[in-house]
């Protein structure tokens, strides 16, 4: 598949029919570590998330953290929150997930690590879920995931095929956030 089509198919999938293969997932974290990093530190660690009980926790994290940090039982702040926390949760159902870590200053070297990631798995035929974890979430997935200190979590990557073709994205006008020389 060429760049450009790569680049034009990527869409963000919340429902996967069926994880990815080992070798998908092996192929896709290895183009991760193809991306550029200050210094060449190549300071990103990844944990491929297998277990089921695991894969449960991460998702009811990621619920909560949608709902404003309220835990299940309590009333969220308002029923469209629930129903994206829901569908946040539910995100994680039928997919392969990664947890891509960095160590101090390698944030960006993550982001650049997980669009590779990202593309790769539109090569491959498979689309992506890309989870971030604020407001002490973050915190927690290490907990679960027993991180040792030092490293920060990027975001969880979840990838699978997709259960359905995503729309088409409906893009600003081509060229329409190009300045030249000022804004």
């Amino acid at each position: 598949m060429e760049l450009y089509e790569a680049i034009e198919k990527r869409r963000t999938i919340r429902k996967f029919k069926a994880p990815a293969t080992k070798e998908q997932i092996m192929r896709i974290i290895v183009a991760g570590t193809k991306a550029p990093s200050g210094a060449n530190q190549q300071r990103w660690e990844f944990i491929l998330v297998e277990d089921p009980a695991l894969i449960e926790k991460i998702s009811e994290r990621k619920y909560v953290l949608n709902r404003g940090n309220k835990p299940r039982g309590e009333a969220a702040e308002s029923p469209e929150k629930e129903k994206g926390a829901q569908l946040q949760k539910e995100s994680f159902a039928n997919a392969s997930h990664v947890a891509v870590y960095f160590k101090e200053g390698g944030v960006g070297d993550a982001w650049m690590c997980l669009e590779n990631m990202s593309l790769a798995a539109v090569a491959e035929g498979l689309g992506t879920r890309i989870a971030m974890f604020g407001m002490g979430a973050d915190r927690d997935i290490n907990q679960i995931l027993k991180v040792p200190a030092g490293y920060e979590l990027a975001a969880v990557i979840s990838i699978g095929v997709p259960a359905m073709e995503p729309a088409p994205r409906n893009l600003r006008p081509e060229g329409g956030w190009l300045h030249r020389n000022r804004f």
